[in-house]
């Protein structure tokens, strides 16, 4: 690079990694919006919790299937181009959920989001490993979910409070605007790779066949432990902070819908706190494994006293709940962990894979929840919407600290990278 180049590289650097990181923002306020929704959804559709249940997992059903492919393409065809139509084709799903006069048509929209979606977090973490040096990649990733969870906490009480004020269908149409929007600043501005990334080439093949760039990373067990430990710390997340835990709140606590969008909007504000704070940690102690366990372990006992501790103050349940977000923040730290043990070339994939897991338990969890709440509901029924009753919830909600115990099994398989890259050879 020449000087002038060396002096403009960070703040380009930045505004690439902000606009992926908006993209982070944008993609998760879309995924927890059904939770100050459900009421609403239920009685404009006229629809049953397992039903509810369906139509928010639509979103993931997309995010899953194309989980791998997000990957494959990034690798292949770069960030640039890939993210602009993703960002446009979830602006578009978000536009069509909007103007939906029927269950189905609101499936369609929730897919296409989640299909646009699937290639928010490849992408943020593809363009930090190709702007950014690889001891940053972990603070780096935890500062994207800061903003990334900072998108969560906007689909919740803002936007409670902004459906309130204009309307549900006008407030996913002002949404689906600003996505459009975003995709066109996102074109204009993004590159692949800095001037500088070609240092690496020697390291790996420029491209990659796309059979052998999968076949690698299904070969390595780690790849596969890594994934099923993270997509079974991140459900209860999205299980109680996406769907269900407005609701529950509002039942168990005897708050207002408003309030109860505000206290589990906590969560997401402890994850943007804790994810960055558990990067340079697990950097400064040079492990990254312990933080996880210890991590998943309080998250645990965080959540199990929410749903099944009676009678705790409303101040102790917020911090439970802040507390509960910030802790499960360190599971964060695997996809770090994949990127140290994939190839540079392999890294869209490789995190696509594991993205693909927190999709499977996300697309299985918050029906089957339905399904568990419909099955113990004793006919309530407000404005056409049905109140399920707080034992219905703890008995759906024992899914949430199994999760977790699944997942801190999982730890036990997963082989410290004491953080350093350890990929094998090349592709042949």
């Amino acid at each position: 690079m020449n000087d002038s180049e060396k002096l403009n590289f960070p703040v380009r650097a930045w505004t690439i990694w902000l606009l992926s990181a908006l993209f982070m923002f944008y993609k998760y306020a879309l995924e927890v919006s059904p939770s100050v929704m459900t009421s609403t959804l239920m009685r404009t559709f006229e629809i049953s919790g397992i039903q509810l249940g369906n139509l928010a997992a639509c979103y993931f059903y997309a995010y899953l299937l194309l989980q791998i492919p997000a990957g494959l393409l990034l690798d292949r065809f770069g960030p640039r181009k890939t993210t602009t139509l993703a960002i446009a084709l979830c602006a578009a799903g978000s536009l069509i959920f909007a103007a939906a006069t029927s269950i189905t048509l609101a499936g369609v929209g929730r897919f296409l989001t989640g299909a646009g979606a699937a290639f928010a977090a490849v992408n943020c973490l593809k363009l930090i490993a190709n702007w950014f040096p690889f001891k940053q990649f972990a603070f780096m990733a935890g500062l994207m979910m800061t903003v990334a969870m900072f998108g969560a906490v906007g689909g919740q009480a803002p936007l409670a409070s902004f459906i309130e004020a204009i309307e549900w269908r006008q407030a996913m149409e002002i949404i689906g605007f600003a996505g459009l929007v975003l995709a066109g600043i996102f074109w204009m501005v993004v590159r692949d790779k800095a001037p500088d990334h070609a240092r690496e080439k020697h390291i790996f093949p420029p491209r990659a066949p796309l059979l052998d760039s999968v076949k690698k990373i299904l070969k390595n067990s780690q790849s596969w432990w890594l994934s099923v430990y993270s997509g079974f710390a991140f459900a209860p997340v999205m299980v109680f902070g996406g769907l269900w835990g407005v609701s529950f709140l509002a039942e168990a606590f005897n708050l207002s819908h408003k309030t109860s969008a505000q206290t589990v909007s906590l969560i997401f504000i402890g994850f943007a706190v804790g994810a960055p704070f558990f990067g340079w940690l697990s950097d400064r102690l040079g492990r990254r494994r312990i933080v996880m366990l210890w991590g998943t372990i309080l998250a645990f006992i965080a959540i199990s006293m929410v749903i099944y501790l009676p009678g705790i103050p409303f101040y102790v349940l917020s911090f439970l709940l802040f507390f509960f977000g910030f802790s499960i923040s360190s599971f964060l730290l695997c996809f770090t962990m994949i990127r140290e043990i994939s190839l540079p070339v392999l890294a869209a994939t490789a995190i696509g894979f594991m993205n693909a897991f927190d999709a499977v338990l996300g697309a299985f969890s918050d029906p089957l929840t339905g399904m568990v709440l419909d099955l113990y509901w004793d006919g309530k029924l407000v404005e056409g919407a049905r109140i399920f009753s707080i034992e219905a919830y703890k008995i759906a909600f024992l899914t949430l600290p199994a999760y977790l115990i699944l997942s801190l099994l999982t730890l036990l398989k997963i082989k410290e990278t004491y953080c350093k890259p350890s990929y094998s050879s090349p592709l042949p």
